[in-house]
């Protein structure tokens, strides 16, 4: 198990160094000259090689990714030449704790609504509420979520108001009022990634339920419920934890278009923000935090494996 988890390391290392490759080359093929965009219309050419020679980029390109590389892990990203700050601390401090809140909320709401349903689908397979659930989950796949998000705003927020119409409130500093603005868009991010869930869970329990030693569970007469939440949904766990996993690039993605109609001031409106401004090095961050995000959640989904079917630590 050991040799198997650090092989799985060894192989996210390689991904993170493919991915900071493809990051670091965004900004050579990105249009424009960034030493332009940070010095305006008017510059002198000794400017212009006094700040290119500060950036490092009179450097060859080998040598500019090993230093860009090297900043990037200790930290130091430079700073936004139009929101004139710190790009670590206005992505790690600012905008990254909005994304994770949304998305840990999304993800909370996605497993509560989706998982019972599915089990529900599954157990009472073939007949009308089975027809019913594959239906909502169908729909919630299907539907377009910024358009989800709009008419959530325009009947929860304008014509009811339950909740606020947008804006974000940490929910560290005002519990209540961080939960009032997280529950539409939670809702409109999660609503594709229930459908997922149902389907998934439906598909394995059914196959789960089949097998003889749900059949002696039940000839024992072990109670129902226990059948099913125990025996069956403990074999389960590992396709629906593959899925979530899988599926927070998705989620990562769709928090892009969600912060966006919402105003909230995540990763997603700030790399939304930071294309339209042109300010490559700030998308570079964004991109090269969100991939080493998403890898390093695959990498925890892999070596989560034993600990769900114990017959893997064998192996």
């Amino acid at each position: 198990m050991l040799a198997r988890a650090a092989g799985r390391i060894l192989q996210t290392l390689a991904v993170l160094l493919i991915v900071s490759i493809a990051s670091f080359s965004l900004l050579k093929l990105a249009p424009g000259d960034p030493v332009v965009l940070m010095l305006g219309t008017e510059f002198s050419q000794d400017s212009y090689d006094d700040l290119q020679a500060q950036l490092g980029l009179d450097q060859p390109v080998v040598i500019q990714y090993v230093r860009w590389l090297g900043d990037f892990a200790t930290g130091n990203w430079g700073n936004s030449y139009v929101a004139k700050t710190d790009i670590f601390d206005f992505v790690v401090k600012e905008a990254l704790p909005v994304t994770l809140t949304l998305t840990a909320c999304a993800i909370i709401l996605a497993i509560v609504i989706g998982v019972p349903l599915g089990v529900m689908s599954a157990v009472r397979k073939d007949t009308f509420w089975d027809a019913g659930i594959a239906a909502l989950a169908l729909t919630g796949t299907a539907f377009p979520s910024f358009f989800l998000g709009i008419v959530l705003i325009w009947f929860f927020a304008v014509k009811v108001g339950f909740f606020p119409v947008m804006g974000f409130v940490p929910p560290w500093e005002d519990f209540w009022q961080g939960m009032l603005h997280l529950v539409l868009p939670s809702f409109t991010l999660a609503t594709f990634f229930i459908g997922m869930i149902v389907r998934v869970t439906r598909a394995a329990m059914v196959e789960v339920l089949d097998q003889p030693y749900i059949t002696a569970a039940i000839a024992r007469g072990e109670p129902r419920r226990r059948v099913i939440w125990v025996h069956a949904f403990r074999n389960i766990l590992m396709p629906l934890v593959t899925v979530i996993g899988l599926q927070l690039g998705a989620i990562l993605q769709g928090a892009v278009l969600t912060e966006t109609v919402f105003s909230l001031p995540g990763l997603g409106q700030m790399l939304t923000g930071a294309v339209l401004g042109r300010e490559y090095v700030l998308v570079q961050a964004g991109v090269m935090l969100t991939a080493t995000l998403f890898i390093l959640v695959n990498l925890a989904v892999d070596l989560s494996y034993p600990f769900l079917d114990p017959r893997l630590r064998a192996r």
